[in-house]
């Protein structure tokens, strides 16, 4: 078992890696923390005490005055290496930088002096330290306008505001499930002296490229209920960031078109430009399907049958979302990554539900981790 502490937790990187975390309960322990702890000595260095590893990804980013950025993220690496050296404590350092290290502002500057104060603790202290030269990184549940302009477009996109592109630079940029995925591989691994490691971006791609994307899932996901064409992963990683933005009290259930003769009825349940597998399920009266989430499978309930009400909530959140759908107005559900979900039967009959999911089922990676809703 693995103890790892994760200064900045509450971040974007910091709560998507303790939510990955708590997924390998058998191999990993997430020592919890808070940002308090700097300011307050004992804490602080009570929490060193308990780590194998820490990831130190606390720092400021963004102020009406650069010195304080410099400043204060100098005083946290300070900080930590004061708790460490105050209790003889030598765990393994993963220290977040970042490509603007190359640049003359004051957030590289405090990365790159930060790195540098890690080295020779590490050096004095005979210590394991890693330094991540990270780029850029976007994924669901960023902060708009403040952890990427990925996050920014997609709040506006799906809030009915109109982005603007500042500079049509070309960028390169790094998932975060695939940041994290690297983050854990060094874990695993273990560390001994000092190394600095440049992780390399997975897709490069202009700004205005990247908004005509997201227009695209904007025009025929928000409006019209179709999934878009998703041949590359980072298109899928980009349009589950886009979904993470969603209203959903004010989107879903989304109406589908009901068509009626002589014959019956005909619904179009899933329009799509990509491949995966479609399914159906009968539920019994009073029955709850599910309680369970992915972490990167797109799916779709629609109801066909019977009446349902579906309940959704993010992880580590208490805010629950609930729809009900029914065969007399037929419309469906998709369900966000990162949301536990769940299906009950709450009709007076059986209950049938297709569903439609981006990716054919895997045993061996089925993406689907159990939690009540």
């Amino acid at each position: 078992m693995i103890r790892i502490g994760i200064t900045g937790q509450s971040g974007f990187i910091g709560t998507h890696l303790a939510n990955t975390i708590y997924l390998y309960k058998d191999k990993y322990q997430l020592v919890e923390f808070d940002d308090s702890y700097f300011q307050n000595e004992e804490l602080l260095k009570n929490f060193v005490t308990q780590c194998d590893v820490i990831v130190h990804l606390a720092a400021l980013n963004r102020h009406s005055e650069p010195g304080e950025i410099l400043k204060t993220n100098i005083s946290l690496v300070e900080q930590l290496i004061s708790a460490l050296e105050g209790t003889n404590s030598k765990p393994h350092i993963i220290f977040s930088s970042s490509t603007q290290e190359e640049r003359d502002n004051a957030y590289g500057s405090s990365k790159k002096k930060g790195r540098s104060l890690f080295e020779n603790w590490a050096d004095r202290n005979k210590a394991a330290f890693t330094g991540l030269i990270i780029p850029n990184v976007f994924g669901p549940f960023g902060v708009p306008f403040h952890n990427s302009f990925i996050s920014t477009f997609a709040y506006q996109l799906t809030h009915k505001q109109e982005p603007k592109i500042e500079i049509d630079a070309e960028v390169g940029l790094i998932f975060v499930n695939e940041l994290l995925k690297q983050i854990l591989n060094i874990i695993d691994k273990g560390g001994s002296g000092k190394n600095s490691v440049r992780l390399e971006e997975t897709s490069k791609y202009k700004v205005s490229d990247i908004l005509l994307m997201m227009n695209s899932f904007k025009k025929e996901y928000l409006e019209q209920g179709i999934i878009p064409v998703l041949d590359t992963e980072f298109k899928i990683n980009l349009f589950n960031t886009f979904r993470s933005y969603i209203d959903l009290n004010n989107h879903f259930p989304f109406k589908y078109k009901l068509n009626k003769d002589e014959r019956g009825t005909f619904v179009e349940i899933v329009k799509l430009h990509t491949g995966g597998q479609v399914s159906y399920s009968t539920t019994n009266q009073g029955i709850t399907r599910g309680n369970h989430f992915h972490t990167r499978k797109i799916e779709r309930f629609a109801v066909i049958k019977g009446e349902a009400e579906i309940a959704m909530r993010k992880i580590n959140t208490k805010e629950v979302f609930k729809f009900k759908l029914s065969e007399s107005e037929p419309s469906f559900v998709d369900m966000p990554i990162w949301y536990t979900h769940n299906i009950t039967n709450t009709g007076q009959s059986e209950l049938i539900t297709v569903f439609w999911i981006n990716e054919i089922y895997d045993e061996k990676d089925s993406d689907t981790f159990y939690e009540q809703v």
